[in-house]
C-alpha cells in the first residue's frame, strides 16, 4: 500500500492581485462620442434603431447615405437632428423636375455696384445635405451631386470650390410612386455608400411618438430643437480618422471580396457589385467595430454591412424580379453559401 504524499505547497507559484487591480476596459472616445450622438437623435427619433445605427455608421465612414421610405417616417427629422448633435449646418432641397444645377450648386451673379461677378453659393455648402425626393428631378440636374459627392467640392463656371469638412448626403426616395421619376443611373447609385430602408416603427412606438407630436399645439412634440449638441464638426472629423484605422485582417477582407465577386456568379443577379461595394463592406464594417468600442473587425461587422451595402448595387435577373423575390432575399441566401473565416 503507497503511502499519502503530502500536498504540494503551491503558494509561490501563483499569488492573486489585489482586489481593485483590474482597470476597465478603454472604451475610445470616439465610440463615447457617437454613443452620446444615438442618445440625443433618438430622443426625436423612435423605433428605428437599425435605421440610426446604419446612419450613425455611415458617418463614420464619411459616406453617403440613400433613405428609401414611404412619407411621414421621420426621414427629414432624422437627418435635421443628426445635424444638431454636432452644431453643423443643414441644407434641404426638394428636387422638383424644373430644378436646375445651378439651384443645387450654385452660379455667378453680375454686381452692379462693383462691375465684378460674384458667386452665389448653393445649398450643397453645408455639412449635411438633405436630397428629397432625388428621383423627382431629370438626370442633368441629379448628376450635379456627382462632383461634391465624390470630390466634396463644388465647380461654378470653371472655378472649384471646396466644401467645409465633415460633409454628407442624404437623398430620399418614395418607393410607391414612380410616375413623374427619374430613377436614379448606375454610377450615381454606387455614389451611395449605403441605402437605408425605413419602414413602419412597431405599434408601441407608434402609439407613443402619437402621443409625444400631438401634445403640443400644431403637432410641435418631438421637436429637433430640443437635441443636444454633444460634440463639434471636428470631433467627428476625428472620430473618422478613428474608424479609418481599426484593424482588418486579411481573412476578414478577403471575405467581403468573396461576397462582392459571388454576387456576379450567381444566375439569379444580372449586375452584380463592382470594386466599390467590397471597399463599402469594409469601410462599414469598421464604422459598426468602433460603435462597439472594438479596434478590429470580425465576419459578423462584414454579414451585417452586406444589405444596406449592396442591395443598390446588384440588379436581379428579369426572370426572378418577375417572381416577386427582392434583392435582400437574394442577399440573404447568397450568404449562406459563403462560409465566414474563423479568427
Amino acid at each position: 500500500m503507497n503511502p499519502i504524499l503530502p500536498e504540494p505547497d503551491v503558494s509561490s507559484l501563483y499569488t492573486p492581485p489585489p482586489l481593485g487591480s483590474f482597470a476597465p476596459p478603454v472604451v475610445p472616445r470616439s465610440t463615447e462620442i457617437f454613443r452620446k450622438i444615438h442618445a440625443a437623435v433618438s430622443q426625436v427619433f423612435v423605433g428605428q434603431e437599425e435605421v440610426l445605427y446604419q446612419v450613425l455608421a455611415a458617418l463614420l465612414a464619411g459616406g453617403h447615405v440613400l433613405l428609401e421610405g414611404k412619407p411621414g417616417l421621420g426621414k427629414t427629422h432624422l437627418v435635421l437632428a443628426l445635424s444638431h448633435t454636432f452644431g453643423g449646418t443643414f441644407r434641404r432641397i426638394q428636387f422638383t423636375p424644373d430644378l436646375m444645377p445651378s439651384d443645387v450648386c450654385g452660379h455667378t451673379l453680375f454686381d452692379m455696384s462693383s462691375s465684378t461677378f460674384r458667386v452665389r453659393r448653393g445649398p450643397v455648402f453645408a455639412n449635411l445635405l438633405l436630397a428629397d425626393e432625388i428621383n423627382r428631378a431629370p438626370a442633368k440636374t441629379q448628376s450635379s451631386l456627382l462632383e461634391v459627392m465624390q470630390e466634396t467640392q463644388v465647380t461654378i463656371d470653371g472655378e472649384s470650390h471646396a466644401l467645409a469638412p465633415p460633409f454628407m448626403t442624404f437623398a430620399t426616395q418614395n418607393p410607391i410612386e414612380q410616375e413623374g421619376t427619374y430613377p436614379l443611373p448606375e454610377a450615381q447609385l454606387d455614389r451611395f455608400l449605403l441605402k437605408v430602408l425605413i419602414d413602419y416603427p412597431d405599434v408601441a412606438n407608434e402609439t407613443w411618438i402619437v402621443k409625444a407630436v400631438s401634445s403640443r399645439a400644431s403637432g410641435g412634440g418631438l421637436s429637433t430643437s430640443s437635441v443636444p449638441q454633444v460634440c463639434t464638426p471636428q470631433d467627428i472629423l476625428a472620430a473618422q480618422e478613428e474608424a479609418a484605422a481599426v484593424q482588418a485582417v486579411e481573412q476578414v477582407v478577403d471575405y467581403a471580396v468573396k461576397i462582392v465577386r459571388a454576387t456576379r456568379q450567381h444566375s439569379a443577379i444580372s449586375l452584380g457589385a463592382g470594386t466599390r461595394g467590397a471597399i463599402s463592406l469594409v469601410r462599414i464594417a469598421k464604422s459598426y467595430a468602433l460603435l462597439e468600442g472594438r479596434s478590429f473587425i470580425t465576419p459578423a461587422d462584414v454579414k451585417r454591412a452586406v444589405l444596406p451595402v449592396l442591395r443598390h448595387r446588384v440588379q436581379l435577373a428579369p426572370e426572378i424580379a418577375i417572381s416577386g423575390q427582392s434583392v435582400d432575399d437574394m442577399l440573404n441566401s447568397l450568404l449562406k453559401t459563403i462560409e465566414a473565416p474563423r479568427v
